[in-house]
């Protein structure tokens, strides 16, 4: 039997493929009406194709579980998630404004402190931030620019209003898998790209080379660029490979590079030590450099902040840029947007309580069992209390959590996130809750954004938690060009 798309059912949340059952957005008309005239066999079949892709690919993530480290598939739902060209130049734009903005703050933190010294930004919040890296006050990077690569989280509330969920920039993954969805997609579905009217993904290594390349302390000449990963062992130890294939460039652990006493990064090689232009560090910062933060650590090279304080090597992202990777912090990029830019945020936060503030935190001490509470630097949906779906010993952990050190926490409303519809393990078509990460690429002169980025998806009913490490998929996401339709 086809899919019949009149007993699909949104369940009050706002869908990203349809407006009310039967009724597709017009962007994903074209692939609604094709899967609606695939057999329940031939989805079967396709999805069937995606796992063996996947497999053939070698596309994995690792999933840290009772001490061990396990190497996974990748999860993938066959059934894309699509938005309109001319909603996503709207969002392209605002997430420009935003990185914009961001670089300006981090700059001025490791400077002039302009924006606390003009009460906009508060100088305890400051004060108390887990990734202000004081050795990095008073540098410079090449054109002011400190977050290189930044991966932002977008969610859809039931209005349908796209919002700003937090900023990551420290160590942003993920974008390997957006390009190796888009590749499974066009396996599985390869009809439906005849007519060009979903935008491409696969610029996105080039673009990542040229902004590296455009980071070199050296120009004019072809610059030396290794990506600097913690190893096998790590998570995203897939990307890692995959980026540095993808570039050309070398794929390095710390014990392959080294600094001399020109200040100066070199890499070792059977020809003998080649100097490194640029690095794009997928290592924590307080793991970079042994002489400078953790002094056990065999993750990172002795000497590499003193090359980059000295202007000898380019670090992407820059040690210090997590500074604004705080969920606190988010809250005030609003404000930093006015302030630097004199704009207004095209793209808005979600309402955001921080504990520091007395009549914040008592409204969510009182309101535990409705809000979303997150720790300031914690990542992968970890350490976060979903309030309507918690337990009451759980709200009460918390309750003391936020009590003992207010600074380090936030909340949120619980929004309705969106939906789309995803395929069960049954064979079945559910609406299942979902997220969105474009990336973002900052250069002195431009600020490139992917088009569109990874979706991200609840593959269990009901959930709201997507990231992969916590039972999470994917989805390719289309921007939809009507007009080449």
């Amino acid at each position: 039997m086809a899919i019949d798309w009149g007993d699909y059912r949104c369940n009050g949340f706002h869908d990203e493929l349809f407006v009310v059952p039967g009724e597709p957005r017009a962007a994903a008309r074209h692939l609604v009406d094709y899967l609606g005239s695939l057999s329940a066999a031939e989805l079967a079949e396709r999805r069937l194709a995606a796992e063996l892709a996947i497999k053939v690919m070698g596309i994995t993530f690792t999933v840290y579980s009772e001490g061990r480290n396990v190497d996974r598939s990748w999860p993938f739902d066959i059934i894309p998630r699509t938005l309109a060209k001319t909603e996503w130049l709207k969002t392209e734009a605002g997430l420009q404004q935003r990185v914009r903005a961001l670089n300006h703050f981090i700059q001025d933190i490791y400077g002039k402190q302009r924006i606390i010294k003009d009460g906009i930004f508060p100088a305890e919040l400051l004060s108390e931030s887990a990734n202000f890296r004081k050795q990095c006050v008073g540098m410079k990077p090449r054109g002011g620019i400190w977050a290189h690569i930044c991966g932002s989280d977008l969610v859809r509330d039931v209005d349908g209003t796209l919002y700003v969920l937090e900023d990551n920039l420290r160590v942003p993954s993920g974008v390997s898998y957006m390009v190796e969805n888009r590749q499974v997609t066009k396996r599985v579905f390869p009809e439906l790209f005849e007519a060009g009217a979903i935008m491409p993904v696969d610029d996105y290594p080039a673009q990542l080379y040229d902004m590296l390349a455009s980071m070199s302390p050296r120009l004019g000449d072809t610059p030396t660029i290794a990506l600097l990963t913690p190893g096998i062992y790590n998570s995203a130890y897939f990307e890692h490979s995959w980026l540095a294939q993808q570039m050309g460039i070398e794929l390095v652990e710390g014990p392959d590079l080294f600094v001399d006493s020109d200040d100066c990064v070199y890499m070792r090689t059977v020809y003998g030590p080649k100097r490194v232009d640029v690095i794009y560090r997928r290592v924590d910062d307080l793991f970079l450099d042994p002489e400078v933060f953790h002094p056990e650590s065999m993750l990172g090279v002795p000497g590499l902040m003193r090359a980059w304080l000295a202007g000898k090597v380019a670090l992407v992202n820059a040690p210090g840029a997590g500074v604004a990777d705080d969920k606190v912090v988010y809250a005030f990029v609003p404000k930093m947007i006015r302030y630097y830019l004199d704009e207004d945020a095209i793209l808005p936060n979600v309402p955001s309580y921080l504990c520091m503030n007395a009549d914040d935190r008592s409204y969510v001490l009182d309101h535990l069992d409705e809000l979303v509470v997150k720790p300031a630097n914690e990542s992968g949906g970890y350490g976060m209390l979903i309030g309507p779906r918690a337990t009451k010993r759980e709200r009460e952990k918390f309750r003391k959590l936020i009590m003992a050190d207010p600074r380090n926490y936030m909340a949120q409303p619980t929004l309705s996130l969106s939906t789309a519809p995803t395929m069960t393990d049954g064979g079945g078509i559910e609406p299942r809750h979902l997220d969105l990460r474009p990336f973002i690429l900052s250069r002195s002169d431009s600020v490139y954004v992917t088009t569109g980025g990874l979706t991200r998806v609840a593959m269990t009913k009901g959930s709201l938690v997507v990231n992969s490490s916590q039972g999470g998929g994917a989805k390719d996401t289309w921007i939809v060009d009507l007009e080449a339709a």
